[in-house]
């Protein structure tokens, strides 16, 4: 894969949301592509139960910046090493509803067996890239969100997983800057 788009890329910040989280979006290398390593969320948990995630979570005090907190969350929840993370480069910040902005982080991770924190974690998927990206994989439909509005959501059914997100572009609340 070719990342010097993503290695060149100023992605978006938010500033002044209340809370700051981040998530790791790991890449896989295999000989046959590229994976995107996904866990799925202990149904107990009491935000998004099911669902399909990457590794990550809320920063903490000890945390000297975003990308320490996406390496310390990916620890917590699958057993990767921050050493072990190569970051390739950072992806737009994404607002939520609770006020946190989200800045993911675009990683290399290897390939091996990793271990869910089973208090977060249910399952852990790891889903080829050509997968994700093909049409034949792909829906979406119109849904009434409670803070949004009418939204569209788009799914990706792979390997019997549902990947989704919502498409909310007009619907910021928490101011953006470029950088």
């Amino acid at each position: 894969m070719n990342w010097e788009r993503l290695i060149a890329y100023a992605p978006d910040e938010i500033t002044g949301a209340e809370r700051e989280a981040a998530v790791l979006a790991p890449i896989v290398s295999r000989s046959d592509g590229e994976y995107l390593l996904f866990t799925k969320r202990a149904d107990h948990l009491g935000e998004h139960p099911g669902q399909m995630s990457f590794p990550g979570g809320g920063r903490e005090p000890e945390d000297e910046d975003l990308e320490a907190t996406a390496k310390r969350e990916g620890n917590e929840e699958i057993g990767l090493r921050p050493e072990e993370v190569e970051v390739i480069g950072r992806l737009d910040d994404i607002p939520t509803v609770t006020d946190y902005a989200v800045r993911p982080f675009v990683a290399k991770i290897p390939d091996r067996e990793y271990t869910p924190d089973e208090s977060e974690v249910a399952e852990i998927a790891v889903l080829a890239v050509d997968e994700l990206i093909d049409l034949d994989n792909y829906e979406s439909e119109s849904r009434d969100h409670p803070h949004y509005g009418e939204i569209r959501v788009h799914y990706f059914r792979v390997d019997g997983f549902t990947v989704w997100g919502g498409d909310r572009s007009d619907a910021r609340t928490v101011p953006r800057t470029r950088h």
